[in-house]
């Protein structure tokens, strides 16, 4: 009996070789492999078990399928890949992690198929995240500053606010983003050529893509990249399916100003959005199942608590909600502290996974309870050809750290070795006054075993806070005991996602706190907050002039 195999993983003459090697140590099989063809011709005895082709093939960390199946068999979908000279890379998704990941492969000399089911490329981040909310949230505050401002001689209006303009602009920056940032790399490197349509695994190196046109290809690659990011989730509340609820992706590109927005939700996206609509002249109601922002430093979320109740946000923390209807245009929440009524409710609880109809189960990679795939620190599933970055996966869903992962990836798929190293990792919430962390937390170190030291400076004691009359918010360290060395940082400030990075390179550096206590600093600017409060272990920060050295 004869078979002619299509082999998948092979990148090189060795490949080849490596594979004829465990073909012909099976019982029964003289095969002879090419690595210009990627093909195995393979002669069996009656007695031969073909099933161990394939297993010695996979143990090899390489797969195949038969190109002379049963004829019988239903006609298998057109390839579109795979039998071209030098490494082929599929990556599913085309976020920034994608493209991360595709621009350093084919640095590296690979060629990338890029398959994207969604209408538009670019992610979550340029889409519907980052970029539209951080307009929409640069516009509230800015509306706030003309409501309200600290100084006695700037009188207060009413800002006049048009939302379908806002909208529009915002929109029109993110076309302009995503055809610079995207679209135009796709034009100019011929090494990345984009596929549209949902792909499946059917191998460890064969994707199946369901194509727009309702028809069916197979790509065969060497490697696979999973990058396909996460949408939002729904709590499990009885009634929110059948009622015309806002996620964060319909929210930020509002054309108009609910009177009374209800946000289900108390962490990133939820407290953004919150005060933003509050700040455009919602009335706003929050309903927080736990505290504010439950995973980080309680005095984070206590301090952004105070300054949403100082706006007007009704904050009701420690409330969940059971039911949701949708009557006479108004939203009825059923809840643990009563019925709330409101004309929108935004729904941010958080995002899930994309990762439900890839077949993963079929390629052995794992996901843990909620879906996001688990890789290790060289972005690795648990199967040897399959990567995977970004919101779908484990790690942090922060888009610097999608776009970190890819490219790490890319350097593990080609050949190379890196590592996406996280101790330094920075945070930003971007509500006002701000939240920026990195590194560990009091609590963090305790449950890691680390006796710490940790000093808290208001900022009152900021002279750029001071002459801002803005003093609400704190800087907080953290220092190893006894070597007093920099390993966490906690910032409620209004400029703390700029200050944050001078912590990220003090802990990446390995700095005490009397090290960037004894750094010169700018004077007048927020993050001169840190050195000061680094000061704080060893001194008086009452007691010394401005602008101390």
């Amino acid at each position: 009996m004869h078979r002619t195999l299509a082999i998948t993983g092979m990148t090189c003459e060795h490949c080849a070789r490596t594979v004829e090697v465990a073909f012909n140590a099976l019982p029964g099989v003289h095969a002879a492999v090419s690595y210009p063809a990627r093909r195995a011709q393979v002669d069996l005895t009656d007695d031969a078990d073909e099933a161990a082709l394939f297993g010695a093939l996979r143990a090899k960390g390489y797969d195949a399928h038969a190109l002379d199946a049963d004829p019988a068999s239903a006609e298998p979908p057109a390839a579109v890949g795979g039998d071209g000279d030098g490494l082929h890379i599929a990556v599913i998704g085309s976020g920034s992690g994608a493209f991360a990941a595709a621009i350093r492969a084919t640095e590296a000399g690979a060629r990338v198929t890029l398959i994207e089911s969604g209408e538009v490329i670019g992610g979550t981040c340029v889409n519907v995240g980052c970029v539209p909310s951080k307009i929409q949230i640069r516009v509230a505050q800015l509306a706030q500053h003309q409501r309200e401002n600290p100084f006695d001689g700037l009188a207060d209006h009413a800002p006049a606010i048009d939302r379908p303009r806002i909208a529009a602009q915002q929109r029109a920056r993110v076309a302009e983003l995503r055809q610079s940032k995207y679209q135009k790399i796709l034009n100019d490197n011929p090494a990345i050529t984009m596929r549209r349509g949902r792909a499946r695994f059917e191998n460890t190196h064969t994707l199946i893509i369901d194509t727009p046109e309702s028809s069916q290809e197979r790509l065969v690659v060497d490697r696979v990249l999973i990058a396909t990011g996460a949408s939002p989730a729904l709590p499990s509340i009885r009634g929110l399916a059948q009622t015309p609820y806002w996620t964060s992706d319909e929210a930020v590109f509002s054309q108009a100003t609910p009177a009374h927005l209800l946000v289900i939700g108390s962490s990133v996206v939820a407290v953004e959005q919150a005060q933003a609509f509050a700040r455009l002249g919602s009335k706003v109601t929050m309903l927080a199942r736990s505290t504010l922002l439950s995973s980080e430093d309680p005095a984070l979320g206590a301090g952004l608590a105070e300054a949403f109740r100082a706006e007007g946000i009704d904050l009701r923390e420690h409330t969940q909600t059971s039911t949701a209807l949708f009557e006479s245009g108004q939203f009825i929440l059923e809840t643990s502290a009563g019925a709330i009524r409101g004309d929108r409710l935004l729904v941010a609880t958080g995002r899930a996974p994309n990762t439900r109809d890839l077949g993963l189960d079929r390629v052995g990679v794992e996901t843990d309870e909620r879906g996001a795939i688990v890789v290790d620190a060289c972005l690795r599933t648990h199967a040897e050809t399959i990567y995977a970055t970004g919101d779908c996966t484990t790690l942090p869903q922060f888009v610097y750290v999608a776009a970190a992962g890819g490219t790490r990836a890319a350097i593990n798929m080609t050949g190379g070795h890196a590592e996406l190293d996280l101790s330094a990792m920075p945070a930003v919430i971007f509500t006002d006054p701000q939240v920026a962390t990195v590194g560990l937390d009091a609590q963090q170190a305790r449950e890691r075993g680390i006796a710490t030291e940790t000093r808290t400076l208001g900022l009152e004691h900021v002279p750029r806070a001071l002459a801002n009359f803005e003093t609400r918010g704190f800087v907080k360290l953290i220092a190893e005991a006894g070597s007093h060395r920099l390993i966490g940082a906690q910032i409620l400030a209004p400029e703390a996602g700029e200050m944050i990075q001078t912590a990220v390179l003090a802990i990446h550096t390995g700095m005490t706190v009397e090290a960037l206590g004894d750094l010169l600093f700018p004077y007048l600017v927020h993050v001169e907050a840190l050195k000061l409060c680094a000061q704080t272990f060893t001194k008086n920060v009452e007691q010394l002039s401005c602008c101390a050295g």
